[in-house]
C-alpha cells in the first residue's frame, strides 16, 4: 500500500522518499526532512512507528497513516506537533488505479488548506472521499470489515467441520454460491496477521460478533422450528430492515452473475 501511495504522491508532483526494513533511509530522516509523512506498516506495528517519529515533527508538517483502524493511530499521531489526517484506503494494493475507489479521510488536527490539499490529491486520482471521525470509522469498520470477515471465517469453518471442500461442491454450484465461496477463498488467500489485527484490535468488533451469533441463533431456531410462519416473519423483518437496498443488491448481483456466465 505504501508503494501504491508513493505513486499517487509522485503523480501529484511530490518528491517521495521511502523508509522500510530494507532501505538505507531511516524513518527519522524522513520525519525530519519531509513535509508529509505517511505511515504504512502492519496494524500491530503502527503505534510503535508513530511513536518513533512523532517527537521529531514540527507544526509545519503533516503526518498521515494508511491503517485499517483509526482511533488508536490518531491518538498516537496527535501527540506530535504536526498536523494530523488519518487515511484508510478501502481496497487492496493490487488495484490498477484509485479511480472510483473509496478512501476514508479522518481529519484530526489540520488547517482547511491542508485537508483540501490532501483530498485534492486523492480526487485528482478520481478516488471517492468519505469524511468521518475516527470513532465513526472504527464503528463502521466493525460491520464493513469485522462482520464480513467473521461471517467468511464461519462459513469456512463450517465446511471444514462437515468435511466438504469447495472443489467437491463445484459440479453443484450456482453463481451466487460461487460469489459467496469466492469471497471466503479470497480472504483465506491473504495474510492472517492482517485480518487478525483488523478483527482483534477494533474495540467495536466484539459487539458486532455478539449480534451476529445472536442472529445466527434466531435463524437456526426459525429453520428448525418447522413452522413456515416463524421463518417468514424473520425473513420479512430482515428484508424490511434492508429496505430498497434489496432491489439495488439484486441488480448488482445480476450483473455479476451475467459477467460470470459470459466469462
Amino acid at each position: 500500500m505504501g508503494r501504491l501511495f508513493a505513486g499517487v504522491f509522485e503523480r501529484a508532483g511530490a518528491d517521495v522518499e521511502v523508509s522500510g526494513r530494507n532501505t538505507s533511509c531511516t524513518a527519522a530522516q524522513i520525519a525530519r526532512d519531509s513535509d508529509i509523512i505517511v505511515i504504512s506498516v502492519p496494524i500491530h506495528s503502527t503505534a510503535g512507528v508513530i511513536r518513533e517519529v512523532a517527537p521529531l515533527l514540527a507544526p509545519s508538517q503533516l503526518i498521515c497513516d494508511l491503517t485499517s483502524l483509526k482511533v488508536f493511530p490518531m491518538k498516537e499521531m496527535l501527540l506530535s506537533q504536526a498536523e494530523v489526517i488519518g487515511l484508510h484506503p478501502m481496497f487492496g494494493p493490487s488495484v490498477q488505479s484509485l479511480q472510483q475507489q473509496t478512501v476514508i479521510v479522518t481529519p484530526g488536527r489540520c488547517r482547511k488548506e491542508t485537508l483540501a490539499m490532501l483530498t485534492g490529491i486523492l480526487e485528482s486520482e478520481v478516488a471517492r472521499i468519505t469524511l468521518a471521525t475516527p470513532e465513526e470509522h472504527d464503528r463502521m469498520m466493525a460491520v464493513v470489515q469485522g462482520l464480513t470477515h467473521f461471517v467468511s471465517l464461519s462459513m469456512a469453518g463450517t465446511m471444514r467441520k462437515i468435511g466438504v471442500t469447495p472443489r467437491e461442491t463445484e459440479p453443484f454450484t450456482s453463481p451466487v454460491y460461487q460469489i459467496e465461496t469466492g469471497i471466503v477463498g479470497r480472504l483465506l488467500s491473504q495474510d492472517p496477521v492482517l485480518y487478525g489485527d483488523i478483527l482483534r484490535m477494533n474495540p467495536y468488533v466484539e459487539e458486532v460478533i455478539g449480534a451476529c451469533c445472536a442472529a445466527a441463533g434466531e435463524a437456526r431456531d426459525a429453520v428448525l422450528s418447522k413452522d413456515p410462519q416463524t421463518f417468514e416473519r424473520l425473513f420479512t423483518m430482515d428484508s424490511r430492515h434492508f429496505g430498497d437496498y434489496c432491489t439495488t443488491a439484486a441488480s448488482l448481483t445480476d450483473f455479476l452473475i451475467e459477467s460470470m456466465v459470459k466469462r
